[in-house]
């Protein structure tokens, strides 16, 4: 492979805002697998955001490169799986397998897409030093009637679009909105772009935490929802935490500690199914240290979130917003969390 502009490549990134600011370029966040992609004729390479190579994981969509991409180019775009009308983030953790036989019969059962809106290099030319309103209408120039599994990410310049799109467009499973300037140059792992996303609050329960790995002070608090059977489910965690705190938090929860796991609602699932264990290994922790401290599922805290993946757990790690004593764990359930209107994925890619 011999582009003019070589991996590793770090992606350009976003920083969060709480409005959308104006006068700038604006297109969906997409949840799925940032990905830069290198194509020199038959050759491909599909690098994720940390520069590990996804190509074995996506032979799908090493297949639409080859057909719908330049010959010789180099694009910024999301890798995503797209299933009743929205997008679906499990589908795409699940590729990250060690057995190739496992990979094809998903990509064959779920197959991925390719959303395209950067370009970094095409043919002989390295494109990263021109102003965005120039890189993406060289895009829009090469990606004229590209057919899917590749799209071109529809973008605009009108912030009431912007505003609409960040209403309408979260039903079918996109993060927000980000707002780019138009006379931005493509600046490798920095965040020179703005993201604005959508943020709800819920009373969840403080079932259990994890130690930080600098020492005995709080890592991340294990977050549960009751589901409408009375089962507590680990839904998420909440982490950001000044260090001072994270010490404090240890002495705040002792009352609650548990000698051990024995009659926690959490071990009692291990054996009925009933929920993840927050100390199950995955392919994404590896050798990661995720022993906990289970507590008595009795304290409530509010926290902020974005969204839930498939309803059942949040997305993101939330963001701690207060304690609340006046709350009952009980009432901790699912039902208090607003899913969003449903809105087709096809007409959003359709109309890019």
């Amino acid at each position: 492979m011999d582009l003019p502009v070589m991996p590793p490549v770090k992606p350009m990134l976003a920083r969060a805002v709480s409005e959308i600011p104006p006068g700038m370029q604006y297109e969906a966040k997409w949840d799925g697998f940032r990905v830069i992609v290198f194509r020199d004729g038959t050759e491909v390479e599909l690098a994720s955001r940390t520069g590990k190579s996804l190509t074995r994981y996506f032979p799908e969509v090493v297949t639409a490169v080859r057909e719908r991409l330049p010959r010789r180019a180099v694009v910024d775009g999301e890798i995503v799986i797209a299933r009743e009308g929205g997008l679906d983030f499990d589908a795409l953790t699940e590729r990250i397998h060690p057995a190739d036989s496992r990979v094809r019969a998903l990509a064959e059962r779920d197959p991925a897409s390719l959303v395209v809106f950067d370009i970094l290099a095409l043919a002989d030319d390295a494109l990263g030093g021109l102003p965005l309103s120039e890189r993406r209408a060289s895009l829009a120039r090469v990606l004229r009637g590209v057919a899917p599994p590749v799209h071109l990410a529809p973008a605009t310049t009108d912030v009431e679009v912007a505003r609409r799109w960040f209403e309408r467009y979260e039903g079918a499973g996109l993060d927000g909105v980000v707002a780019k300037p138009r006379d931005l140059r493509y600046r490798q792992g920095v965040r020179a772009m703005f993201k604005v996303k959508h943020e709800r609050t819920a009373d969840v329960v403080v079932a259990g935490y994890r130690f930080h790995k600098s020492g005995p002070v709080v890592g991340s608090l294990l977050l549960g929802l009751y589901d409408e059977r009375g089962d507590l489910w680990h839904v998420g965690v909440s982490a950001a935490f000044p260090m001072r705190r994270r010490a404090e938090l240890v002495a705040e929860l002792e009352p609650w500690r548990m000698r051990d796991a024995a009659g926690h609602p959490w071990t009692e699932g291990a054996t009925s199914g009933v929920t993840r264990l927050p100390g199950t290994p995955s392919r994404w922790s590896g050798k990661k240290d995720l022993s906990w401290v289970p507590l008595r599922p009795e304290r409530v805290c509010e926290v902020a979130y974005d969204h839930l993946e498939k309803g059942a757990r949040f997305r993101h790690t939330t963001r701690f917003r207060r304690w609340r004593p006046d709350r009952e764990a009980s009432g901790c359930t699912y039902s208090q969390l607003e899913e969003p209107a449903r809105y087709d994925l096809s007409e959003i890619l359709g109309g890019g």
